[in-house]
């Protein structure tokens, strides 16, 4: 997981992989990452901007994975054979 997040060129040690591509565990890992590093406070100015920009994100690339998660977990119905899905969408 941690050779995927830091591509060579990537500012700061961050990956910048398209968050498309990110399952939530990536792209929370990528984000607890830049977390540290703006916490350290041992980077310039203008990369403590762009790793904020992409913490921000990263933070809504997992709530988007968490809610469409939750909309699976929703769409689980008990039917007489047991717990099924439902079509949620």
């Amino acid at each position: 997981m941690g050779e995927a997040q830091n591509q060579p060129g990537a500012a700061g040690g961050t990956g910048t992989r398209d968050l498309a591509l990110l399952s939530f565990e990536e792209a929370l890992g990528e984000l607890e990452d830049i977390v540290k590093s703006l916490e350290g406070g041992r980077g310039t100015l203008a990369q403590a901007i762009a790793d904020y920009e992409r913490g921000a994100a990263l933070r809504r690339h997992c709530e988007t994975k968490l809610a469409e998660a939750e909309m699976k977990v929703q769409a689980i119905v008990e039917g007489p054979g047991g717990p099924s899905l439902r079509d949620v969408e």
